[in-house]
């Protein structure tokens, strides 16, 4: 930890250069904006990144905006509707400035800054980047944060019943996703298989998924890409508003509620959240409600902080606590329902049928977790000279708990608690000529304890080190950027002794025996990227970029040795496993015109020593039991992935309010050398074609603002390229879903008085099962002869927004 203090102390000596900036002075800018026609635009959004301050238009367009540096920074304007502009103003020499903006129906002008650590517009981002925006969010009937994603090309989930998903892109997830929230890198032991991402949805405004090593910027674990979380922008300047959002779900009862309270008062910013969520067990038209798949969510944040002319600095406090039920599957022999674990007279475990009220309750069943998340994080962006320095600082405690034993229902077995700090320093020029550069050091120091009496991974410490550089030069249509970076990673494992009753002892006891071993691991990568952007036309774009990746492995990869009750299994880490190293190739070519906007993502990902995990045998044959449950070991071997994603949008003239969208994702994904068998690797989604028809009703309705009716088809393909092997995993069947949804924001006297979005999932009523649903291996169904679990049938989604300025 005397690390972590340096760096800790070498933050704040790097935060106190902020009083050598350069007296640039105060000022501040107005204008007005209208559209071709001169008419004004009303609620149009001006936004500083770099300051994290802005304004709104008012009713005759105009704004203002004070406390501003008096130097070159990058404005930015969006509208529903309107083209986003980006330009580079001279504050020194300008106090005002007005804008025309053009009409557009897709927005491709988009800004993002997840792994460039160069704020970009993402037609100049040779990386695939994909946006979704807060409407995407919330028009999205999900259950959690994740399952609002996972429509996205290219972008899968892992799930665990309703509550639990955990992100993966192009075939690769779990400690190759780097989930970056509030600034920083979300640690929540995500090696495990039911561990999900202890993130507020409500607190999101946008995000940001990078698909591609993103190590360049994240270090170890960024191999796949990067999904970033950003909250809403600073109100603008002198704006309090407070807004209140509620959500119902048929299938499984879901109930949520948010509640925000934000204001922007001189110099002084504040966001107060608290949130709240709860379901029963879901259903569909095989398994009928699933047995203790119900989940409680409560989370709350504050942001408190400073944004003036030299920039900003804001910290961040979150808590967040999920209560999800483990799904066992157990099922009575005869008639097939859902059975539970109850606590006999003689005071020994039975069996019972599930009720109606245990599948309908929303207090939690038997197993269990409790997972509780604290975090507080510290932003700092000063201005200095024409570029600025960005200090961000964050601690993580993340406690996980489960609850298995019917006869002590408030003992816990497993419990751990991570402990993380983030770190990352580093300074982003200006553009100079067409020139940007940006270099830094960034990582993290971790430590978890074992404070249950289940073990399945030792107490270990974990401190990473990198330092990276990258660059960005334009060249009239074209675009250049690329960097290096060197990382460090130290993995430290203690040593256990339990005794004759597993529980811990010393080396000592005569009745010991050894679940772990000491270990101490140093692991380093070097990790690239090199990539163009090139303007063929007004309407036609291409992207190249090759980039190198690093991953070290996990804990549990590394010494896993005991039951994973969540996921029904006993692993086995394997301690000679190496980092893995990527190398992966990405091409684009877009096309974008007033009534088609299409573009076609194609990549190449070559993986030295992947680590997968697979089903053992006994040296008897069939399934190696142990404590009762088949067993799991991890391995490594050389893997090529390739693939793509496919994307049109049609809005023909001049039926402009009509729009057919359509997308295909494909991931093909192989150990090499393998036999048929064990060629390929496990948990591979299936190829997935989606396609929509949206129709925007905007200019119908004298009341009602951002009208859209939507229907939707999912089709997932046949999955037959499994890791067969030892029954390790099974080819899973094609599927189509249909969804609907309509929306509107709810418009008086100028101001929206609410928004209302009802929305439709599964409407045929489908019983599938996902490819990577975890919950495809529980037990067989004897009555039925079917095996797993299905995932959620017919599901309708009522949601409110209701926003109050104060």
């Amino acid at each position: 930890m005397k690390k972590i203090y340096l760096l800790f102390i070498s933050l704040v000596v790097a935060l106190g250069s902020y009083a050598e900036v350069t007296a640039m002075g105060q000022t501040s800018l107005q204008g007005k904006i209208t559209d071709k026609n001169g008419e004004p635009i009303i609620g149009a959004n001006i936004y500083f990144q770099e300051l994290k301050t802005g304004a709104v238009t008012d009713n005759n367009g105009n704004y203002q905006i004070n406390n501003l540096p008096g130097r070159t920074v990058l404005i930015q304007i969006s509208s529903l509707g309107y083209k986003m502009i980006l330009e580079n103003i001279d504050l020194a020499s300008t106090t005002r400035k007005d804008f025309v903006m053009q009409e557009s129906i897709t927005e491709i002008s988009e800004v993002t800054v997840t792994g460039q650590a160069i704020t970009s517009q993402l037609t100049k981002t040779p990386t695939p980047v994909s946006i979704v925006s807060l409407a995407d969010l919330q028009q999205h009937p999900s259950t959690n944060l994740i399952d609002a994603l996972s429509s996205q090309p290219g972008v899968s989930q892992i799930t665990t019943g309703g509550g639990i998903s955990k992100p993966v892109i192009r075939g690769l997830g779990y400690n190759r996703v780097v989930v970056v929230n509030d600034g920083v890198r979300q640690e929540g032991q995500q090696w495990g298989d039911e561990h999900g991402i202890e993130i507020d949805e409500n607190q999101v405004n946008r995000a940001e998924i990078l698909k591609g090593p993103a190590s360049l910027l994240y270090g170890s674990d960024a191999m796949a890409g990067v999904v970033s979380f950003f909250s809403a922008p600073i109100l603008p300047q002198g704006k309090v508003q407070l807004n209140a959002s509620a959500n119902y779900q048929t299938n499984n009862g879901l109930m949520a509620y948010s509640l925000d309270y934000a204001g922007h008062k001189k110099t002084f910013v504040w966001d107060l959240r608290y949130s709240g969520k709860e379901a029963h067990a879901y259903q569909n038209k095989y398994d009928g409600y699933v047995y203790d798949s119900g989940f409680k969510e409560n989370a709350a944040s504050a942001l408190v902080g400073i944004s003036n002319w030299w920039g900003y600095s804001h910290l961040t406090l979150s808590m967040y606590h999920l209560t999800p039920g483990i799904v066992e599957g157990n099922r009575d022999s005869l008639s097939g329902k859902f059975v539970k674990d109850i606590v006999l007279p003689d005071g020994t475990v039975g069996s019972a049928i599930a009720t109606h009220n245990d599948l309908t309750t929303y207090s939690h069943q038997m197993p269990f977790q409790q997972v509780y998340h604290y975090k507080a994080v510290w932003n700092n962006n000063i201005l200095l000279g024409d570029g600025s320095l960005k200090a961000t600082l964050g601690y993580q405690q993340n406690r996980r708990q489960e609850f298995a034993d019917v006869l002590t229902p408030n003992n816990y077995g497993l419990y751990f608690q991570l402990h993380t700090l983030n770190y990352d320093v580093h300074y982003q020029s200006a553009d100079l000529n067409g020139y940007s550069f940006s270099f830094g050091v960034s990582g993290m120091g971790q430590r978890s304890l074992n404070k249950g009496t289940e073990f399945l991974v030792p107490e270990y410490g974990l401190f990473d080190v990198g330092a990276f550089a990258v660059a960005k030069k334009t060249i009239g249509k074209l675009d250049i950027s690329g960097g290096l970076r060197f990382d460090n990673r130290s993995e430290t494992g203690k040593s256990l002794y339990l005794d004759a009753n597993d529980a811990k002892t010393t080396a000592s006891d005569p009745t010991a025996t050894q679940r772990f071993f000491a270990f101490s691991k140093d692991f380093n990568g070097v990790s690239g990227s090199l990539g163009a952007t090139l303007q063929l036309s007004d309407n036609w774009i291409t992207k190249l970029n090759i980039s190198q990746g690093f991953r070290a492995p996990s804990i549990g990869e590394l010494a896993a040795n005991g039951v994973h009750d969540g996921t029904v299994r006993y692993e086995i880490g394997n301690s000679g496993l190496k980092s893995e190293h990527s190398l992966q190739l990405d091409y684009e070519l877009g096309y974008n015109t007033e009534h088609v906007t299409a573009k076609v993502n194609l990549f190449a990902n070559n993986i030295r020593n992947y680590i997968y995990s697979h089903k053992i045998n006994s040296v008897n044959g069939g399934d190696s039991i142990q404590s009762g449950f088949s067993t799991y070991k991890f391995d490594s071997g050389n893997a090529l992935l390739f693939g793509g994603e496919a994307y049109l949008d049609i809005h023909p003239h001049p039926l402009d309010w009509l729009h057919f969208e359509n997308s295909f994702s494909y991931v093909y994904s192989e150990l090499k050398n393998q036999t048929d068998s064990t060629r390929y690797l496990p948990f591979t989604p299936a190829p997935r074609w989606t396609s929509d028809i949206r129709v925007d009703l905007n200019h119908t309705f004298k009341s009602l603002k951002n009208t859209y009716v939507s229907f939707g088809m999912e089709h997932d393909f046949k999955q037959n390229h499994v890791y067969s092997a030892y029954g390790t995993e099974t080819p899973t069947d094609a599927y189509t879903l249909l969804n609907a949804g309509i929306g509107t924001d709810i418009v008086w006297n100028k101001r929206t008085l609410c928004t209302i979005y009802i929305s439709g999932t599964n409407l045929a009523d489908v019983a599938y099962q996902s490819h990577l649903s975890r919950l495809k291996y529980e037990a067989e169904n004897y009555t039925t002869g079917r095996v797993g679990v299905y995932n959620m049938g017919r599901n309708f989604s009522f949601k409110l927004i209701v926003p109050v300025n104060l």
